[in-house]
């Protein structure tokens, strides 16, 4: 039976002539805006252009990332025998199931490097977790170190940096406590420390469990599209990122910036900048190298992404890279990007509210017929396309572009808790996936389903079918179209039809006589 493990996360190659030709269609599109003659409403029309001129900083950006430079790439080091690191293997546990804890640090033990230390990082006793003694159990019987800390902060950060300060090894490696390292790991990654110039090394993050329903595979395809050709195309420019978990680390470059970051919920994002900022380089290698447990209920999803979303905000709020000294413009564009990515809410609600205002009200933010507009934007959108569709080894489905943009809610809580300086605590993703109705976290979707439609009678009865009308409902058919999968998963909808469907009827007992 062929194994589901990939050997590494896939990226295709894209062709320069491509990118390059992209890059004229977008300055073509976007200079179709800038003629005074296409404005319509000019209040909705000075909207949409900022939507469009993100939509293009963007894009820009993403051909940057993607953009063929042999330079970084290159094969993996060897090792010289002389090359030997003490090695600190830590395992954050906060809340986790033992059996999983277990799998975890015995996948660890069978790591092929004899210098190394096994530390479980037991935080459940300052999350209040009843079986915090039982971690300390587990560990013993099987022969690893247990530091439990006894006074919080800082979550998952403060426990590492705990850590840090009970322990010597020369490189520290980090794994979440559903992240089961492969044997190889430490062969894969401590060539790469040969470079005493080298900070961190990071490796993919894969699901085992990407097909047990629609979430764990939504978020594993979002996964794979970051941790192939985004990343990969980061470490061209320096720029890729610790992402909490499969990461070797220098404890010089990590002890040099004050250890994990503890005043942000993105830690391992803002100590990648710092790091980044004092002049040490990164490494990301695609094989992977362990493999873990994706979210399966939409709330633990939701949980996830809005936590991700809130520390990216807050680092581009407070810590903006275009500021900071020490990183070369790409680095500067690379994290800028990252970070403007959980603005998308923003520009995701004012796409999805322009045509529902016209047909309303009438208003028309771009003042030009459907074919000329049909013109200058499927071009450009469809070159987009395609280049995502080549840059993910033809693998990007419209799954992971469905729950991408429908995390516009969750992404505009996320910007008005940074705004409102809302706290914000630190949640472990569950690896056991939670039972109960998740609906509500769908409600903005269906809201603008319910207002949509009404919108489309409205605008059907005042105007007619005409063009503007068709091409405005057709908008609004391709958002709802967009959001279905989103809100499938939010719901267990068969017990939904288990309540009106007529039960099984049992079978008829023979008769035997």
């Amino acid at each position: 039976m062929k194994s589901l493990i990939p050997k590494k996360i896939f990226s295709g190659n894209v062709n320069k002539a491509l990118l390059v030709l992209n890059v004229i269609m977008a300055f073509v599109y976007i200079g179709w805006w800038f003629l005074p003659g296409h404005i319509g409403n000019p209040s909705l029309y000075a909207v949409l252009f900022i939507g469009e001129i993100y939509h293009l900083f963007m894009a820009i950006t993403f051909w940057m990332t993607i953009w063929p430079n042999n330079k970084r790439i290159r094969k993996a080091p060897i090792q010289p025998e002389t090359f030997y690191p003490s090695v600190d293997v830590y395992i954050t546990v906060a809340g986790e199931p033992l059996d999983i804890i277990r799998q975890t640090i015995n996948a660890a033990k069978n790591i092929d490097y004899k210098a190394k230390k096994i530390y479980v990082l037991n935080d459940n006793l300052v999350i209040k977790d009843d079986n915090w003694k039982d971690v300390e159990r587990l560990a013993k019987e099987l022969k690893v170190n247990c530091i439990t800390r006894t006074v919080a902060g800082g979550a998952k950060a403060g426990n590492i940096n705990h850590a840090l300060t009970k322990t010597k090894g020369e490189i520290v490696v980090i794994f979440d406590a559903d992240m089961k390292p492969y044997p190889e790991f430490l062969k894969r990654t401590l060539p790469y420390f040969v470079d005493r110039k080298v900070g961190f090394v990071q490796t993919p993050q894969y699901y085992t469990n990407h097909a047990t329903n629609e979430v764990s595979q939504g978020s594993w395809e979002q996964q794979s599209l970051f941790f192939g050709p985004i990343m990969q195309g980061k470490d061209r420019w320096n720029a890729a990122f610790i992402c909490g978990t499969n990461v070797a680390i220098r404890r010089t470059a990590l002890v040099e910036v004050g250890g994990m970051c503890e005043d942000n919920i993105a830690e391992d994002f803002l100590t990648s900048l710092s790091i980044h900022q004092n002049g040490w380089k990164s490494h990301y290698i695609r094989d992977v190298l362990s493999e873990g447990l994706a979210p399966e209920d939409m709330l633990s999803y939701y949980k996830q992404q809005l936590r991700w979303a809130r520390g990216s905000l807050e680092v581009l709020f407070g810590s903006n890279p275009l500021f900071k000294k020490g990183l070369s413009w790409g680095q500067k564009m690379q994290y800028l990007s990252s970070g403007l990515f959980y603005l998308n809410g923003i520009v995701v609600l004012i796409d999805i509210t322009m045509p529902i205002v016209f047909l309303f009200f009438g208003l028309e933010p771009v003042s030009t017929t459907t074919m000329t507009f049909a013109i200058f934007f499927i071009p450009f959108m469809f070159l987009n396309l395609y280049t995502l569709y080549i840059a993910s080894g033809k693998d990007v489905t419209f799954k992971a572009i469905s729950f991408s943009q429908s995390s516009w809610a969750l992404q505009l809580t996320a910007l008005f808790s940074v705004l409102m300086n809302q706290k914000m605590t630190f949640v472990v993703t569950p690896k056991q996936a939670q039972e109960g109705n998740f609906l509500f976290l769908a409600y903005p979707h269906l809201a603008y389903i319910f207002i949509a439609v009404l919108a489309t009678i409205v605008g059907i009865y005042n105007y007619g079918l005409n063009s503007s009308v068709s091409t405005n409902v057709a908008w609004i058919l391709f958002n709802i179209l967009l959001f279905i999968p989103f809100i499938n998963a939010s719901y267990k909808w068969n017990k939904l039809f288990d309540t009106f469907l007529p039960k099984k009827l049992p079978l008829a007992s023979q008769d035997n006589t």
